[in-house]
């Protein structure tokens, strides 16, 4: 019996010789696995299909249709530990265009405890993906088609989806690069080009990635650092992270500043949990500044500026994003388009489940509208 890996790379050479074409006869089941596949609203069915997929060629007399141990019986299996063991290896090896995290702690997809039949409702958003995922399994079930050919089929259809989307994203670049000896854009420019950017839906990890690029930039001339970031989805409880962009000294991995990034109003309560952080961990800031995208509320400002003195030297501070970018580009006015180069690279690097495929492109389409534009003036 192959192990789960083997049977991935198995299934990764079989859709690499046949990129071109479809590995599945029957229509149906086709459009099926590519709609569930290249969908762009929901990528847990692609996960939950690939795990579901793996368990049963790795352990044939299971029931695929009976992904939750909970259902008690001796045909059931783990799912998750499929997903999180395996499935999640592969998929970030291969750099394939899928959640980076469990597709069994989605609403619709937790917590079940009965056989998967195609009546059953999993009550998620689109419906017609679910159904889509519980069709195949039924195909599956009844031998209408292979395991190993649908899981081929899938890697396939991300191959081919994950190559495309790089071939956009070089043809944007390509095209950026067409611009490289013009003026470069003012400090004004860049911050409004960022501000575009971040006024788009799903952009929450980008404050993250313009502080980070801040640091970036300006390292040298800081004597500062920034450390790796963690993943977007990764909880500083868990990480044992003091924020979401950690600053050391070039020379020393002792942390001196930390950032902790908000999509909304700070309270005086995101202000509490930040200090009690501080205060049960081992480690001393100088700083702990929040970045938010809201207006900030000068009553929280000041009650934040106040822990200076009940700390005895650790200074918290509320800053809004734009006016951050906008002061630090000015300070470091002949640094600007280090800056930018370093968010691009920054925003093109994350994974698609921190920054979407759309996201990414808007930024380069956007960065060339705005050289592009200025030229002409």
């Amino acid at each position: 019996m192959a192990e789960p890996i083997e049977i991935l790379n198995a299934a990764l050479r079989y859709a690499n010789a046949n990129l071109e074409e479809s590995l599945i006869d029957n229509q149906q089941a086709r459009e099926y696995a590519s709609y569930i596949a290249l969908n762009l609203k929901n990528r847990a069915g692609i996960r939950f299909l690939m795990a579901c997929l793996l368990a049963k060629l790795h352990c044939p007399d299971v029931d695929i249709r009976k992904p939750y141990t909970e259902i008690g019986d001796t045909d059931a299996f783990s799912g998750r530990a499929y997903d999180e063991r395996y499935i999640t290896r592969f998929i970030n090896e291969n750099n394939l265009p899928c959640n980076s995290t469990t597709a069994f702690l989605t609403p619709a997809l937790r917590n079940r405890n009965t056989t998967l039949t195609k009546d059953i409702n999993l009550v998620g958003k689109p419906p017609q993906l679910y159904q889509a995922v519980l069709n195949l399994l039924d195909d599956v079930y009844w031998s209408r088609i292979a395991a190993d050919v649908l899981l081929a089929e899938i890697v396939r259809l991300l191959l081919v989806d994950r190559n495309e989307r790089q071939q956009r994203i070089e043809a944007l670049v390509t095209t950026l690069n067409t611009t490289e000896d013009s003026v470069p854009l003012s400090s004004e420019d860049i911050v409004n080009l960022i501000g575009k950017h971040m006024s788009l839906k799903g952009t929450s990890r980008l404050s993250v990635l313009v502080v980070a690029a801040a640091y970036q930039s300006a390292e040298e001339f800081l004597g500062e650092k920034v450390l790796t970031l963690r993943a977007h989805n990764a909880a500083d409880i868990q990480t044992g992270a003091l924020g979401d962009v950690e600053i050391t000294l070039i020379a020393d991995e002792e942390i001196i500043t930390s950032y902790e990034m908000k999509n909304k109003r700070v309270t005086r309560e995101d202000v509490d949990r930040a200090l009690q952080k501080l205060l049960l961990s081992s480690r001393r800031v100088n700083n702990y500044i929040f970045i938010t995208t809201e207006p900030i509320d000068e009553e929280i400002q000041d009650y934040a500026r106040s822990l200076y003195y009940e700390t005895v030297g650790i200074e918290f501070v509320i800053l809004d994003c734009i006016g951050f970018i906008r002061h630090f580009l000015h300070l470091f006015h002949r640094l600007r388009s280090r800056f930018l180069e370093a968010y691009q690279a920054l925003v093109l690097s994350e994974p698609q489940s921190a920054v979407s495929q759309p996201v990414k492109e808007a930024f380069l389409a956007m960065r060339q509208a705005a050289e592009t534009g200025m030229e002409e003036e």
